[in-house]
C-alpha cells in the first residue's frame, strides 16, 4: 500500500522537493484512478449518519459487539494503517473521529481496489455494519468504499500538528483540520453571535444592515480605508463604524435597532487589532448610559452562558467573574488613585497636566488639553490594571466627541467603557441629541484633521440634518465581538477567534 507519511511538513527547500514529490504521486493516483473508470471528485453522495451520529447512537456497546446495524458515512482520511488482511482507515468529520475496519477480503472488488490508493487527506464514503472492535474501538466495517475527493497536499498529523503560527492563519483549513482547539474557537465563535442576536431580539431590538461603503468616514476617531467608484466617480470609505448611520434610524422613529457588522480601519495591527473586524453596535431611545451598563452586563453574561454554560472564566490563568453587577468608577477617580493626586481636577491649568504626565513617563502633545492628558494618564497607568468587569464611566469631553455631556459634571461626557482583564470591550454613550453642539464638536474635529489628526472626524451634513429632526434621548452601544471571543475561549491574540485574518503578503 503506498501513502504519504503526514510528518513530511514542508519547511525546507529540500521539504519543497518533497512536497513536489508526493503531489507528483498523488496526481498519478489520480490519472490511474481515472484509467479505472473511478472519477477522483465525484459531484454528490448521500450519507444516512455523520460521525457524530453514529458515535452518539452507539455509545453504550461492549467489546466485540456486532450490530447488524448498514450505515453509510463519509470524511476525511486523517490516518491509516495496514496489518496486512486487515486495514484501518480513520475518518474525520466536524471534529468527530470514527474509525473504518476493513478485512480486505469483505470488500467489493472496486473497493480493494481503490483503498491501495487511498492517502491521508482523500475524502471517503463507507457503506457497512457498525461493530465494536476486539480492542473496544468503535468502527464500521465496510463492504463497500468510495473516493469523494482525492487530496493532492498532504496534510499535517495529528501527533507533528501545525505548529508555525504564521501558517496556521495562512491556511486555517489545516488548522481546522488537526487542531481541535482551533475549531472550538470558531463553535464558540457562532455561538456567542447566537447568543447576542437572541437577547438582543429579546430585548425588543429590531436588526438592520447599513452601508459599509460611506461617502464620508464617521461614527469614530479613526483612518479609514478609501476607494473610488468608478461609475459615480467618487471616492468611497470603507465603514468604520456604523454609528451614525444607525442612529438616523433612530431619529426616523425607530426604537431600538441594532446590528452586528464589520468595520474596518486603516491602522497598525497587534494581537488586539485586526484592520477588520466585528462589533455589535445598537441604540435605544429613551435610554442613558446607565440602562446600556445594564444591557451590556446582560449580553455577556448571556454570551458565556450560551457558548460555555457559565460566567465563571480562566482566562490566562487568572479567575474573572462575568456574573456581576460590575464596579463602574469615574476614569478622573482612577487617574486619581493611580498618581496619588487626590486633588486632580479637570480644571486644573494644562500645563500641571503635562508635568504630571513627564513624572509618569507619559507621552504628551502640545495640542492636547487636560482631558485628553487625562486619558493619557488613565490608558498608560490604570486600563491594563482592570482585571474584573469595570465600567470606566464620565470620559472626558475632549476626547468623547459624539457623547452628551454629563448632566451635571460641565468637563465630562455620559460615556463608558467596559474593561475587562486589562482589555476594553465595550464603548457607549447617552447620545448627544442637541445639533447644534453636535455641529460644534465636529468642527471641532474638522480643524485637528486639518491640523493633521488623520483619525479626526470631518462634519457630517447628513448626520446633522436627520439630527435636526429631532432626536429622543438615546443610549448607545458597541462591543468588539472579536475580543469577547478571545476572553471567553482564553486567547491573547485576535487572529486566533477571526477565520481568516489580515497578514502581510508572503513574499
Amino acid at each position: 500500500m503506498s501513502s504519504d507519511d503526514p510528518r513530511d511538513e514542508v519547511t525546507t527547500e529540500t521539504g519543497a522537493s518533497k512536497l513536489a514529490e508526493l503531489v507528483a504521486t498523488r496526481r498519478a493516483k489520480v490519472a490511474q484512478l481515472r484509467a479505472a473508470g473511478v472519477e477522483p471528485y465525484p459531484v454528490h453522495y448521500r450519507p444516512t449518519h455523520t460521525l457524530a451520529e453514529v458515535r452518539d447512537s452507539y455509545a453504550d456497546l461492549d467489546q466485540g459487539t456486532e450490530t447488524g446495524d448498514v450505515v453509510t458515512v463519509a470524511g476525511r482520511v486523517v490516518n491509516q494503517r495496514d496489518l496486512g488482511r486487515l486495514r484501518f482507515l480513520v475518518l474525520r468529520e466536524d471534529g468527530v473521529d470514527l474509525q473504518l475496519l476493513c478485512p480486505v477480503k469483505a470488500l467489493d472488488e472496486a473497493s480493494r481496489e481503490l483503498i491501495e490508493l487511498l492517502d491521508p487527506g482523500d475524502w471517503v464514503g463507507a457503506e457497512g455494519e457498525v461493530l465494536v472492535s476486539k480492542t473496544g474501538e468503535l468502527s464500521v466495517k465496510p463492504a463497500t468504499l468510495t473516493l469523494l475527493g482525492k487530496g493532492l497536499r498532504p496534510i499535517p498529523s495529528d501527533w507533528f500538528g501545525l505548529t508555525d503560527t504564521e501558517q496556521r492563519f495562512r491556511q486555517r483549513e489545516l488548522d481546522l483540520v488537526v487542531n481541535a482547539d482551533a475549531r472550538h474557537v470558531f463553535e464558540v465563535r457562532a455561538k456567542v453571535l447566537r447568543s447576542l442576536r437572541a437577547e438582543m431580539e429579546d430585548r425588543g431590538f429590531v436588526e438592520v444592515e447599513t452601508p459599509m461603503l460611506h461617502p464620508i468616514p464617521g461614527g469614530a476617531a479613526a483612518k479609514p480605508f478609501v476607494t473610488h467608484h468608478n461609475a459615480l466617480d467618487t471616492d468611497l470609505y470603507l465603514r468604520i463604524a456604523p454609528e451614525l448611520y444607525l442612529k438616523r434610524l433612530i431619529a426616523g422613529g425607530m426604537r431600538r435597532v441594532f446590528e452586528i457588522n464589520r468595520s474596518f480601519r486603516n491602522e497598525g495591527m497587534s494581537t488586539r487589532h485586526n484592520p477588520e473586524f466585528t462589533m455589535l453596535e445598537s441604540y435605544e431611545a429613551y435610554a442613558d448610559y446607565h440602562d446600556v451598563m445594564d444591557l451590556t452586563e446582560g449580553l455577556l453574561q448571556r454570551a458565556a452562558t450560551d457558548a460555555l454554560g457559565t460566567t465563571e472564566l480562566t482566562h490566562q490563568g487568572r479567575s474573572v467573574s462575568l456574573a456581576g453587577p460590575y464596579r463602574r468608577v469615574p476614569m478622573l477617580e482612577l487617574v486619581r488613585e493611580a498618581t496619588g493626586e487626590s486633588s486632580l481636577s479637570y480644571e486644573d491649568d494644562v500645563s500641571d497636566l503635562r508635568d504630571l504626565c513627564a513624572r509618569h513617563e507619559v507621552h504628551t502633545e502640545d495640542a492636547w488639553g487636560v482631558g485628553k492628558l487625562v486619558l493619557e494618564l488613565y490608558e498608560a497607568l490604570v486600563e491594563h490594571t482592570l482585571w474584573d468587569p469595570t465600567f470606566v464611566i464620565d470620559y472626558p469631553v475632549e476626547v468623547s466627541p459624539l457623547a452628551r455631556r454629563h448632566r451635571s459634571e460641565p468637563h465630562v461626557t455620559e460615556r463608558f467603557e467596559l474593561i475587562v482583564a486589562g482589555r476594553e470591550f465595550g464603548n457607549a454613550f447617552s447620545e448627544l441629541t442637541d445639533p447644534d453642539d453636535q455641529r460644534e464638536r465636529f468642527e471641532a474635529q474638522a480643524r485637528a484633521k486639518a491640523a493633521g489628526d488623520e483619525e479626526a472626524m470631518v462634519v457630517d451634513e447628513s448626520y446633522l440634518a436627520a439630527m435636526e429632526l429631532g432626536m429622543p434621548p438615546t443610549g448607545g452601544l458597541g462591543i468588539g465581538v472579536d475580543r469577547l471571543v478571545m476572553l471567553l475561549t482564553d486567547v491573547t491574540n485576535i487572529r486566533d477567534v477571526i477565520l481568516f485574518p489580515t497578514l502581510r503578503p508572503e513574499r
